[in-house]
């Protein structure tokens, strides 16, 4: 009799045990669940970026032009000596020297050529004067000698007609070697005169070199052109220019003096954010080096082209950020804290971005209005923290923050407004494709030069 009960009896005791766990995990889930609100009003889109000031206008201090005159062609020179950065100086103060040595080197060098140029020069007037001496007297001779035969032929008149016709042969061949003497000294004056000449021009080039080096010499010792601040430039590595430090004709600034009357912040923008950024939008900057200091700023460049972080694949784009007003203490490389106001939208929905929650095909937000169902959002710009909302919700719904028990059972409602998404990105997706026929029907002009061995053909598209 007492078996007939038992197991019945064991039954509705693991039935209560099941029915107890069951609304233990309810009421606990319940009490798990964090949720929140739908929230209208203003909602901005900052981009918070680290940057740098610098001079908005500044004067650079170069190496001197001289140094690629054509006489010179110093391409590179070495900074021997230079101020300490942050040097106030006035206008024809001494900022930096380079290298006196490779200048006086080849100065020196320069001077040595100058001096056998000029004795190449008088040798070159020694030569020709002699030459053209003895040529001149062979013309004299010439001469005495036409004469001596016409003396000849004159005394033979009653001589025999064979000795007078020699007279008259020995007499035409005077003639001839005069002729000869007074052509070849033509043509040797003219040769005198063009050695001369090139000796002349090779002196006064060798003079013009030396002329050149000791201009540059004296240009070495680098003067601030106006009053100012010293700023040390950067090489091609990015190290700041010191004692040692190389300045080419490619890269040849050294310094410069910033006008501290109009500032700049210098910062990166990761590529995520940089199609937020537009010139005109405006910033609030904050000084490191002046803490409580926030100061009004407006951007106004934009990089196109990225450039990679060191040691890593990410890219950012450089922008510009002019301070508005003056400041006093501030000075270059100050470490500022940028917000770029990117968006501001006075009246809107939004929700925290950790409300949001998606699959392959959607986004969606679990909405508890008394039954907890999936509701499908249209969501926009977010910032930091929340996230526009363009439909699928209204002011005040509650939201969960986090996922209920069984979230896969749960219903999902706003399937219109997941057919509208839907229609939306098909129109946009049919909109870039349209682009990209029209481009491709773009006519083309070919190159039809013949194209170097292992080079391809130019296609400009017009």
């Amino acid at each position: 009799m007492k078996q007939k009960y038992l197991l019945p009896g064991i039954v509705i005791i693991l039935l209560l045990i099941a029915a107890f766990f069951i609304v233990s995990s309810r009421s606990s889930d319940e009490g798990t669940r964090v949720s929140t609100t739908v929230q209208r009003g203003p909602f901005e889109i900052p981009v918070y970026t680290s940057g740098q000031l610098e001079a908005e206008n500044s004067v650079q201090i170069v190496m001197p032009g001289e140094l690629s005159s054509r006489n010179v062609r110093i391409w590179e020179i070495n900074i021997t000596d230079i101020v300490e950065e942050g040097t106030v100086v006035d206008s024809g103060d001494y900022i930096a020297s380079l290298d006196f040595k490779t200048v006086e080197e080849l100065l020196n060098t320069a001077k040595d050529e100058l001096e056998q140029a000029f004795n190449d020069f008088e040798d070159a007037k020694m030569d020709s004067n002699l030459n053209l001496s003895n040529i001149r007297d062979q013309i004299i001779n010439a001469r005495e000698e036409v004469e001596e035969m016409q003396i000849i032929l004159d005394e033979s008149i009653y001589e025999s007609p064979s000795i007078i016709r020699k007279a008259e042969m020995d007499l035409e061949k005077a003639k001839r070697k005069l002729e000869q003497e007074i052509r070849g000294y033509g043509l040797k004056k003219q040769q005198a005169v063009s050695r001369v000449d090139r000796k002349h021009i090779e002196l006064r080039q060798r003079q013009t070199r030396v002329n050149d080096l000791s201009k540059v010499y004296e240009s070495l010792r680098i003067k601030a052109p106006k009053p100012g601040m010293v700023i040390y430039a950067k090489d091609r590595f990015g190290d700041k220019i010191k004692v040692g430090s190389s300045v080419s004709q490619w890269m040849p600034t050294i310094a410069t003096l910033p006008d501290l009357t109009s500032m700049i912040s210098i910062t990166y923008v990761n590529e995520i954010d940089i199609s937020k950024i537009k010139v005109g939008q405006k910033v609030k900057i904050g000084i490191d080096a002046l803490p409580g200091k926030i100061l009004e700023g407006q951007v106004i460049t934009v990089a196109n082209i990225g450039q990679p972080l060191p040691k890593s694949d990410a890219k950012v784009f450089e922008v510009k950020v002019k301070i508005f007003g003056y400041v006093n203490n501030l000075k270059p490389a100050m470490t500022t804290s940028n917000i770029i106001q990117t968006g501001l939208f006075p009246d809107t929905l939004f929700i925290p971005t950790d409300a949001v929650f998606e699959n392959d095909s959607m986004q969606y937000v679990f909405l508890d209005n008394g039954s907890i169902v999936k509701q499908v959002v249209d969501l926009g710009d977010e910032n930091e923290n929340y996230i526009m909302v363009r439909k699928g919700l209204q002011e005040g719904d509650v939201i969960l923050l986090t996922k209920p028990g069984a979230p896969d059972d749960l219903p999902i409602k706003g399937m219109d407004v997941y057919r509208e998404i839907k229609k939306r990105k098909g129109i946009e997706e049919k909109e870039a494709q349209k682009a990209i026929e029209e481009d491709k029907k773009k006519p083309v002009k070919l190159n039809n030069k013949p194209g170097t061995p292992g080079q391809n053909n130019i296609i400009t598209i017009r």
